[in-house]
């Protein structure tokens, strides 16, 4: 079976028949058109028919009479846009080659051509547009993955606000500073920002500023010249380069030094760098994200982050909730990275039992998502059986509280959700001391949402069940324990 078809179109009759037999005998599949316009027909037959694949490649003679080789290749560009086109060319000029080029034509052969020649620029052309057919449907699967992630790590009020809050920053050129604890998704947040943006096709660079030891932070962001250090035995180009037309997100920006964090601010102000040891100024197009784990306005104060910098990065703030803050996306956040884990580590489908579950939803998980996402592997791994029990759980988080009460084997999904919800605002109003105002605050909600959700789950501002015509769970009662 041939592993690859080509078109060759020439006016001439013996550089088609050589150029098929040499291609036919390593193995491709080869047709010819002796004109521009012969060409195009077979290429439109061969994108529109019911049977025959699209033509993986086009080699292409620039002089022929009616329809020249620019002309024909202009029209391919217009209806195939992704097919690598080689042109030929027996009295090529410069200008031509250049006007090729401009054109979309991927490699350019001079008559006589050579069988070598030609068999090196078509493999050559076949494997670069196949590498680039690969990383696009690379791209397109991570922003769906991504897309997925988010949908379900979203799914609580607070995370809502903040992919709302995302939605509407994205389109603009606004930096963003996230803020969170460790663990919390910021990268996550970061990239979904990039994602929603217009310059979702340009390049997302990241830099971790407190794994970057102090002296080659600068050197990483605006990269250096040969010679310029001990060590910098070739030129490099910095994150802010590599960024262009892109965005770099600046992980744990609370870290970097100084020195750094005024250069920062320079190309912040001035769209320009300059390379460690260099003297030439480069125009940068990059939208600068950043996220830290530390109180900047703290910092400030500390002395030991720019006032001005901080200004100039907080223009849209975005703070990531921790996990114990949103623990009704905690069984959303199970499945997703239960089914991660089994598919990572060639597992069959696991299931979490209704108490490990409830288990799970009662930890305070101080290392946020990332503790979560470690956790369910580790149970996934040492699991014995496909369902996850609540010993296994207990044994893989050993200071995890028991749970206030017992669930019925076999009921749904909602019923153990609603069930967990229940100990969730149980225990928010007792660490509130039934103080409404404070407990909604505390959760994340509208005071009347909670008032609501009391009312859905059977409970009163006291923490006792709801008895029939009992009225203090409603947001109309005065009488409620705000003690405003």
């Amino acid at each position: 079976m041939a592993r690859f078809s080509l078109l060759i179109v020439d006016d001439e009759p013996n550089i088609l028949s050589t150029l098929r037999r040499a291609l036919e005998l390593e193995g491709y599949a080869v047709e010819v058109a002796g004109s521009g316009r012969i060409a195009l027909e077979k290429l439109a037959a061969r994108a529109d028919g019911p049977r025959a694949a699209p033509f993986d490649g086009v080699l292409l003679d620039v002089a022929m009479p009616e329809m020249d080789g620019l002309a024909t290749l202009k029209a391919i560009r217009e209806r195939h846009a992704e097919l690598p086109v080689m042109m030929m060319s027996g009295n090529a000029t410069l200008a031509t080659a250049v006007e090729a080029t401009k054109l979309g034509a991927c490699d350019f052969l001079e008559k006589p051509l050579t069988t070598d020649k030609v068999l090196i620029t078509v493999q050559n052309a076949l494997k670069l547009a196949r590498l680039e057919r690969d990383a696009e449907e690379l791209k397109q699967k991570t922003r769906e993955e991504l897309e997925h992630a988010l949908s379900i790590i979203g799914g609580g009020p607070r995370m809502r606000r903040i992919f709302e809050t995302l939605r509407k920053a994205a389109p603009s050129t606004a930096r963003v500073l996230i803020t969170g604890e460790r663990g919390t998704g910021k990268e996550l947040v970061a990239r979904a920002l990039h994602e929603w943006s217009k310059r979702k096709d340009g390049p997302f660079v990241k830099l971790n500023c407190a794994a970057i030891p102090g002296e080659l932070i600068e050197s990483e962001l605006f990269g250096h010249e040969k010679g310029s250090f001990t060590g910098a035995t070739q030129q490099r180009r910095g994150k802010f380069e590599q960024a262009h037309g892109g965005t770099l997100f600046l992980d744990e920006i609370g870290d970097m030094t100084l020195s750094a964090q005024a250069k920062v601010l320079r190309v912040l102000q001035e769209n320009e760098v300059e390379r460690v040891g260099g003297q030439e100024t480069l125009t940068v197009d990059v939208r600068v994200v950043a996220a830290t784990n530390k109180e900047l306005k703290q910092e400030i104060e500390k002395g030991r982050f720019r006032a001005d910098l901080y200004d100039r990065l907080n223009v849209v703030p975005v703070e990531v909730p921790p996990l114990r803050e949103r623990k009704e996306d905690v069984p959303a956040l199970v499945e997703h990275f239960l089914a991660q884990a089994c598919a990572a580590n060639g597992k069959r489908a696991a299931q979490v039992a209704q108490g490990a579950m409830s288990l799970l939803m009662q930890h305070d998980w101080p290392g946020n998502v990332r503790e979560l996402k470690n956790t369910v592997e580790r149970l996934v791994i040492f699991a014995s059986a496909n369902s996850i029990d609540e010993e296994e759980v207990r044994a893989a988080l050993p200071g995890v509280k028991a749970v206030r009460g017992r669930y019925t084997r076999g009921a749904a999904l909602k019923d153990l959700v609603a069930s967990a919800e229940r100990e969730i605002v149980l225990a928010a109003l007792d660490a509130n001391k039934h103080h409404i105002a404070n407990t909604a605050r505390e959760l994340g909600l509208e005071r009347s949402h909670l008032y609501k959700k009391m009312r859905a789950l059977g409970i009163n501002h006291r923490g006792e069940p709801a008895a029939a015509g009992d009225d203090s769970a409603d947001d109309s009662d005065s009488s409620d324990a705000d003690g405003d």
